[in-house]
């Protein structure tokens, strides 16, 4: 059996799904006998790859450097996984777009609130340009799969990676499933 090429990517989120991922602890081990890790903030790839078979996205689409990524990951990988709650609603990361579009949240952060130099930011490239409206993964790029929970539990993760190394669908059901 090939070993599973596995990506896990953060956008516009807290880090905590990938916190999730380092609690599967001991299983960690185990996983590193069946998948590869060949994209992540765990490890210094620098671009993402080309031929990944699953890809855990955390994080909501909240700028042009997020979309274009989503859509990179989307054309490389075989499956695409909405990554805690962040991915699959929006959820935190998503509260901005009650403030306005892009316009309205710069301005608010830059200079309505500024208590020294306000004013937006003037280096090119210093800040990515922002999306007027944040977004789930789903909204950008078609999506495989959903893990929910702020955060998802490590053994929902677990399920999930041990049924795609198997080969199988990976289905999630039960009272636990949370969002939020």
């Amino acid at each position: 059996m090939a070993r599973l090429r596995l990506a896990t990517v953060w956008l516009g989120g807290c880090s905590g799904c990938h916190m999730s991922f380092l609690d599967m602890d001991e299983w960690l081990i185990e996983l590193a006998r069946w998948a590869n890790i060949v994209y992540s903030p765990f490890v210094d790839a620098k671009e993402f790859p080309e031929n990944v078979d699953a890809t855990l996205v955390e994080g909501a689409v909240a700028n042009e450097d997020h979309l274009q990524l989503a859509r990179q990951i989307r054309q490389r990988s075989r499956w695409v996984i909405s990554f805690g709650d962040c991915a699959v609603t929006g959820n935190v990361t998503a509260m901005r777009n009650c403030f306005g579009g892009a316009h309205e949240v710069l301005d608010r952060g830059y200079i309505q609130l500024a208590t020294h130099n306000p004013g937006w930011p003037s280096d090119p490239g210093h800040l990515p340009i922002l999306l007027d409206r944040v977004t789930p993964l789903h909204e950008a790029i078609p999506v495989d799969f959903f893990i929910p929970g702020c955060p998802p539990p490590a053994p929902r993760i677990r399920q999930v990676l041990s049924a795609l190394i198997e080969g199988k669908q990976p289905h999630l059901e039960g009272d636990d499933i949370r969002f939020g």
